[in-house]
């Protein structure tokens, strides 16, 4: 005993200060990809590598709309690899109350090889295609986060998860949550067995039509007010997946969204993020 008591002085405390600090994600993590929009001069070879249909574009009448879905992303850098104007950054903080505000996009003009000339309308150069996610983060982790965290936190929150037809990637990451280095039980947030002591469902995977029906019956065991998150490129938009003989897409073709997380998967850092913006709905 005195043997573990003594290892736990000499590491001292190594729970992050994260939602107070910023992320202390590695420079190797790799998050959302950010697009030179002013510069971007062809969309035709992202889209074709991207395996989700993340990037895609439509040519109609000498123009070309060209749109990037974060919640489609899995963040494979496939595109960056083959497109100069796209880099791949470690930004995890991507959750979004609304599907739509994990998209953007840009119009241009087209040349008869079908390049592009000039960008009529988007994002200024080096957007990342989140801002209007990136407004949400900031207002739920920018400068009033000390002043509103009492009113947050004020009763502890318990979350049941639900793999819906995932990999298990994603809970990986959400077990991390529970360690010491997140430590998710010092903002009073506890998962829990059952959903009827549940004020948050945190679903991962597409839903799988055979877990169509178990996932509904678990929302509906939960007392009002309840929040739903989805989780990872799959919760989000049905990823790689998408909607076949097997699975019914992404978790708000079954039952109501109020937070998305993307990522393939969103580490710990994003998920915290994502479940703080939900708090603060």
């Amino acid at each position: 005993m005195f043997k573990i008591l003594g290892k736990s002085l000499s590491t001292g405390i190594v729970t992050t200060k994260y939602p107070e600090a910023r992320p202390e994600v590695s420079s190797r993590s790799r998050g959302r990809p950010e697009i030179d929009w002013a510069n971007w001069r062809d969309a035709r070879s992202a889209a074709a590598v991207c395996p989700t249909g993340a990037i895609r574009f439509e040519d109609r009448d000498g123009r070309r709309a060209a749109k990037l879905d974060l919640a489609s992303c899995i963040f494979c850098g496939l595109c960056a690899e083959v497109d100069k104007a796209i880099r791949m950054t470690n930004v995890c903080e991507c959750a979004a109350r609304r599907r739509e505000n994990l998209e953007t996009g840009a119009v241009y003009t087209l040349k008869t090889d079908g390049t592009h000339d000039q960008m009529v309308s988007g994002p200024t150069a080096g957007s990342s295609g989140a801002t209007a996610a990136q407004r949400d983060s900031i207002e739920v982790l920018g400068d009033q986060i000390r002043q509103r965290s009492h009113k947050l936190f004020g009763r502890s929150l318990h979350i049941r998860e639900v793999d819906a037809g995932s990999c298990n990637g994603c809970e990986i990451e959400i077990v991390n949550l529970t360690g010491p280095v997140y430590d998710i039980e010092r903002f009073g947030m506890h998962f829990v067995a059952s959903p009827r002591h549940a004020d948050m469902l945190l679903v991962t995977g597409p839903v799988t039509r055979n877990m169509e029906l178990a996932l509904r019956k678990t929302l509906d065991a939960m007392p009002e007010p309840r929040l739903v998150v989805a989780v990872g490129a799959c919760g989000c938009s049905g990823g790689m997946f998408g909607v076949n003989y097997a699975t019914r897409g992404a978790v708000d073709q079954v039952i109501p969204v109020d937070v998305y997380i993307p990522g393939c998967p969103p580490n710990p850092y994003a998920l915290l993020q994502g479940i703080l913006l939900a708090i603060s709905r």
